[in-house]
């Protein structure tokens, strides 16, 4: 008679380091980065490629496939150039530039970097399994790593799958399968109306597909409103539907392989494929939270110095930290390597037992994530903001002054783009006088945030601002036109001081 009990499979081997990182996104990459420049030893784990998320299914692919349609705009908006325009988008050229940027979905050139930078690299699915402990399921067998001094959880997230009836069933894309796809419908269904939903849906636009974008509310619902309703128009313009109020209730798919999408009020849409869009969900479910008394598939919270906050006796001694998507703070490739540069530093100076420098806008703090996060939606027109907008400045019970101003109006505009349109608003708080906010959308906006994020982060007064001379003649000018809308500051006497 045979015995047919099962048991765990034995740990092959043990290892020790003074930090792991799991997770070899930007994120971790990052963490591991700074913690090697800090001299402690330093093991990341990945189940997928090295590079994560960003590199292969989000924020490169996604803004080359953008970027063509992009440049072809930009080309049709002035005159001379216009005319020496003869075609269409060459698909197969934009995909295959896109492949390039992705090497072809292989992580060799990054696991490389890893390895020049002294950052050891164990590939497999990794979990807690005690205080300080991380077991890794690997290709070899089931290895257990131990780390000294912390353990960083830089998981991510992945895209939500709503409750629709059938949803599943039909193979919906995510984000994941539109940046990656090696043929374009000819009519694709995007459902949501956020970031990614409205540049995938310029993007195969540009790349000739029909598309549909089924909207329960408003485009950009966390921006400034007028952001939202001025790509709404710009897609609209560009032959994209835009279904406001739709909420779908039901899918499948028909005799003929196309996706229905049955919605609340008793249409039927139609198309080759649908691309989910709807939010993302933490990377947690099989993180091992629950042996240091944390909840499997929900987000994981922090303090400022991305060490794990909660009340369970394991997670005492200042050992396991969250940077990125899976602490909810700021869902960003580069407010998540921001926050990732801040760990590893602090992980180095509590490791060696030098002062942590946590205080608001200290060393080893990530407080820009509250109050100053910059992005830009490189839709056409793009969509670049920092800091709060009006409502939330007012929600938050700031005495705030609005400044808007057509970006039509300044000279670089005129230079750009024959019929440029386009928007700016700061916000303003009167108390400080001081930028809370700034939000422009218009083509070429991207490259104006940075400046914006630097008033914001530096708190720059109002009236050190009018000696921020913009060059002439760029968009930067709007600065000017902004500060000459709050007014120049009254005078003060020096005489006699």
């Amino acid at each position: 008679m045979s015995d047919t009990t099962s048991t765990a499979p034995t740990p092959s081997t043990t290892r020790s380091y003074d930090v792991i990182v799991i997770g070899a996104g930007a994120v971790g990459e990052n963490v591991a980065d700074r913690t090697v420049q800090g001299g402690l030893s330093t093991l990341i784990v990945e189940a997928e490629l090295v590079g994560g998320e960003c590199s292969y299914w989000a924020c490169m692919p996604s803004k080359v496939l953008l970027r063509s349609g992009a440049a072809l705009a930009a080309a049709r908006r002035v005159a001379g150039a216009a005319e020496a325009i003869t075609g269409r988008l060459d698909v197969a050229a934009v995909l295959k530039r896109r492949t390039s940027f992705t090497h072809d979905w292989n992580d060799d050139s990054q696991a490389d970097w890893l390895d020049s930078a002294g950052i050891d690299l164990l590939r497999g699915h990794a979990r807690l399994s005690g205080i300080r402990e991380v077991t890794v399921d690997t290709a070899e067998g089931p290895v257990i790593v131990t780390a000294k001094h912390a353990v960083v959880l830089s998981t991510g997230s992945s895209a939500l799958l709503p409750d629709i009836d059938g949803l599943a069933d039909v193979s919906p894309w995510t984000s994941r399968d539109a940046t990656s796809v090696s043929d374009v419908p000819g009519h694709l269904a995007i459902i949501g109306g956020g970031v990614v939903a409205v540049e995938m849906a310029a993007a195969y636009r540009s790349l000739g597909a029909k598309v549909t974008l089924l909207v329960r509310s408003s485009l950009l619902r966390d921006q400034e409103p007028f952001a939202g309703e001025m790509v709404a128009t710009a897609l609209a313009d560009e032959g994209v539907d835009v279904v406001t109020g739709a909420s779908p209730i039901a899918a499948r798919r028909t005799e003929t392989g196309e996706v229905a999408l049955v919605l609340a009020d008793g249409r039927t849409i139609t198309a080759d494929e649908v691309l989910v869009a709807t939010g993302r969900v933490p990377r947690s479910q099989d993180l091992g939270l629950a042996t240091v008394g944390l909840i499997p598939g929900e987000w994981v919270a922090v303090d400022d110095t991305l060490l794990v906050t909660g009340d369970s006796p394991a997670l005492a001694g200042d050992w396991l930290y969250a940077t990125g998507d899976l602490n909810h703070r700021a869902l960003l490739t580069h407010q998540g390597k921001y926050q990732a540069r801040a760990a590893g530093d602090v992980i180095a100076a509590r490791a060696a037992g030098h002062i942590v420098d946590d205080a608001p806008w200290g060393t080893h703090v990530a407080t820009a994530d509250h109050a100053a996060v910059p992005q830009v939606t490189f839709t056409d027109p793009e969509v670049a903001s920092v800091g709060l907008t009006a409502a939330a400045a007012e929600k938050a019970g700031f005495h705030i002054r609005v400044l808007d101003y057509d970006l039509a109006g300044v000279a670089g505009a005129s230079v750009l783009a024959d019929g440029y349109t386009g928007r700016a608003r700061a916000v303003v708080d009167l108390d400080s006088e001081k930028l809370l906010g700034v939000t422009f959308v218009g083509a070429g906006v991207g490259e104006l945030l940075h400046a914006a994020t630097i008033a914001v982060v530096g708190e720059v007064p109002i009236s050190r601002l009018w000696h921020a001379v913009p060059s002439y003649p760029t968009l930067s000018e709007v600065w000017l036109r902004l500060l000459e809308a709050y007014g120049r500051p009254p005078a003060v006497d020096n005489r006699g001081v």
